[in-house]
C-alpha cells in the first residue's frame, strides 16, 4: 500500500471515528433526558392498552352483573334510579350505551363541586351498585400519568419533549447500530450471549434497540397528535391545509336547530337538508383538556359556542376535537325527548352500542353521540335536537380529512384497539421492551461512569462537518419548537459545560 492511500485510509477510519463519537454523544444526552419518562410511558401505556382486561378486575361488583334471561329495565327508568341515588344539585351529563348482557348500566354526574361521579345500576333490576370518582379511578389516573404526569400543563410539556427526544435516540442509535467494514447481518440482528460485562449489555442494547425502532417512531409520530401544545397546532395547520376535520366543522360557528315541530321519525333521509342557522356566538379554541373543565359546574355543559373536547366525554376522536356543538332551538314550551328515545333512534341510525351520549343541561343543548370504536372507518358523531328529534349534524370518517384519517388509525393502533389482543400483545412488548431499552442503557452508562463527571462521551476536536445530521436536527427543531429550543440550551451547555476532549471507552 502507498503512503498516499495509507494516508487516506487513516483519516477516513479517523473521520469515521470521530463522526460516531459524535452520535454517541447525542445519543448520550438524548437517552439522559428520555429514559425516566420512558418507564413512566412504557408501564403506563401497557396498563392502558389492556383496560378491558383490567377494569372488570378492579371494579367486579360495580362493572359485572349477571345476565338474567328477563328484559332490562329501559333507560329512562334506570336515569330516574340513579338520579335518585345522587344528591338533588347533582347534575347526569353523559349516559355510556353499552349493550353487553354481562354490564351494568353506567351515568356520570357532575357533583355541585364540580367533580364527576359515575353512579352504577343493575340494568335487570334497577339495583345501584356503587359510584366512582372518574377523575380518581385506576385507569384515568394512569391514563393521566401517561399525558402529563399528573402534573397539569408542565407535566404534558415535559411528555411531549420525552416524545421529541425519543426521534433523536432512534435516529442516533440506528447510526450507531448501523454495520460498518465486515459486520455480517446476523452479528447486527442478533445478540451474542457468549459476550461477558458491558460488552453483552452492549451488544443488547444495540440489537434490541434496532429491533424495536419502528414500532418506538410509530408510537411517538402517532402519539404526538394528541399532545396539548405540539398536536393543537398540528391539528390547526392540517385543518388550514383541508387536511384535518370535515369541511365546515373548524373555525366556524355552532350551528343552531330550527324551532321544534318536526316528528322524532322525519330525521331519516334528510342528512342534506340539515338546519345549519348560526348561532350568534363564536366557537371558543379547543382547550384539549376536558379532565380539567370539571370546575366549571353543571350547568357548564352544552353551553353555546362549546366544542367536543369541551363536553364530559373520556375520548373524541381526534378529528372532531374542535367541531362546535349545534344547539337545539330554545322552546319554552316543547318537551324534551327522554333518552331511551334518543337511544332508538341513534340505533336505527345504525350504532347500537359501545358510545357515549352528552345529555344537555340546558334547554338550548342537543344530545350529542360519540362512536369511537376500535375501527376508525365506523367512527360517528352525531348531535340531535332534543326536542325534535332532529339530525343537526352527523360527521363519520368519510368525512375526515386525509391527516385525519392518518391520525385516527394511529391512535387505534397505538391504544392497542385495531386488531384485538393480537394488537395489545404487541403495544405491550413495544413499550416493555423500549423500557428494557432504558434500563440497559443505564447499566451501560454506570458500568463505565467517571467519578465526579456526568460520563458523557467525549467529544472529539476535528469531528468532520456531519452536514446531513445537523441539517436534521434544524429540521426537527423546526417542526416541533419546543425541542428546538432544548436542543439549541443542550448543544450550548455542551460546549460550555461539558465540552471536554478527553477520550472514554466505546
Amino acid at each position: 500500500m502507498s503512503t498516499t492511500t495509507a494516508q487516506r485510509t487513516t483519516s477516513a477510519t479517523s473521520a469515521a471515528s470521530a463522526g460516531y463519537r459524535t452520535l454517541w454523544r447525542w445519543h448520550f444526552y438524548a437517552g439522559l433526558f428520555v429514559m425516566p419518562f420512558l418507564v413512566v410511558l412504557a408501564i403506563t401505556g401497557t396498563l392502558y392498552c389492556f383496560q378491558p382486561q383490567i377494569e372488570p378486575l378492579l371494579y367486579p361488583h360495580r362493572l359485572i352483573v349477571e345476565p338474567q334471561a328477563t328484559l332490562r329495565l329501559t333507560e329512562d327508568a334506570l336515569l330516574a334510579k340513579a338520579r335518585a341515588a345522587m344528591p338533588a344539585n347533582a347534575r347526569a351529563v353523559t349516559a355510556p350505551i353499552a349493550s353487553a348482557p354481562e354490564r351494568s348500566t353506567e351515568f356520570i354526574f357532575r357533583l355541585a363541586d364540580g367533580e364527576k361521579q359515575s353512579v352504577y345500576l343493575n340494568p335487570y333490576s334497577g339495583e345501584v351498585l356503587g359510584t366512582l370518582s372518574v377523575e380518581r379511578r385506576f385507569m384515568q389516573v394512569d391514563r393521566m400519568l401517561h399525558r402529563k404526569l399528573l402534573l397539569g400543563k408542565p407535566g404534558e410539556l415535559l411528555m411531549e419533549l420525552a416524545a421529541c427526544w425519543t426521534l433523536v435516540m432512534i435516529g442516533t442509535g440506528i447510526a450507531l447500530w448501523w454495520p460498518r467494514e465486515k459486520t455480517t447481518a446476523r452479528a447486527a440482528l442478533v445478540p451474542r450471549f457468549s459476550l461477558q460485562g458491558r460488552a453483552l449489555w452492549k451488544n443488547l442494547h444495540a440489537v434490541m434497540g434496532i429491533w424495536l425502532a419502528l414500532g418506538a417512531l410509530a408510537f411517538v409520530l402517532s402519539g404526538l397528535p394528541w399532545s396539548g401544545s405540539w398536536g393543537k397546532q398540528f391539528k390547526a395547520l392540517a385543518t388550514a391545509a383541508n387536511l384535518g376535520a370535515p369541511p365546515g366543522s373548524w373555525g366556524g360557528l355552532p350551528l343552531r336547530s330550527s324551532m321544534p315541530g318536526m316528528r322524532a321519525g322525519e330525521h331519516a333521509g334528510t342528512a342534506d337538508t340539515r338546519a345549519e342557522t348560526q348561532s350568534a356566538h363564536g366557537a371558543h379554541a379547543s382547550t384539549h383538556e376536558r379532565d380539567e373543565h370539571s370546575a366549571h359546574g353543571a350547568n357548564m355543559d352544552s353551553m353555546p359556542g362549546m366544542v367536543m373536547d369541551d363536553l364530559p366525554l373520556p375520548l373524541t376522536p381526534w378529528a372532531v376535537g374542535n367541531t362546535p356543538v349545534p344547539q337545539s332551538a330554545d322552546a319554552h314550551t316543547a318537551q324534551a325527548l327522554p333518552l331511551g328515545r334518543i337511544v332508538a333512534l341513534v340505533a336505527s341510525l345504525g350504532v347500537s352500542s359501545g358510545y357515549d351520549i352528552v345529555l344537555p343541561t340546558s334547554a338550548t343543548g342537543a344530545y350529542t353521540i360519540s362512536y369511537f370504536p376500535a375501527d376508525p372507518k365506523d367512527e360517528r358523531t352525531l348531535y340531535i335536537d332534543q326536542y325534535s328529534g332532529a339530525v343537526l349534524k352527523d360527521i363519520r370518517y368519510g368525512d375526515y380529512g386525509a391527516v385525519s384519517k392518518a391520525v385516527s388509525y394511529g391512535m387505534s393502533l397505538h391504544m392497542g384497539r385495531y386488531f384485538g389482543v393480537a394488537n395489545q400483545i404487541l403495544c405491550a412488548a413495544i413499550s416493555l421492551g423500549l423500557a428494557g431499552m432504558a434500563v440497559t442503557g443505564c447499566v451501560m452508562w454506570w458500568k463505565r461512569r467517571p467519578q465526579r463527571s456526568l460520563g458523557a462521551p467525549s467529544r472529539e476536536r476535528a469531528a468532520p462537518p456531519m452536514r446531513g445530521w445537523k441539517t436534521g436536527l434544524v429540521l426537527l427543531g423546526i417542526v416541533f419548537p419546543l425541542m428546538g429550543a432544548t436542543l439549541l440550551a443542550v448543544w450550548l451547555a455542551d460546549r460550555t459545560i461539558f465540552g471536554r476532549a478527553t477520550r472514554q471507552p466505546a
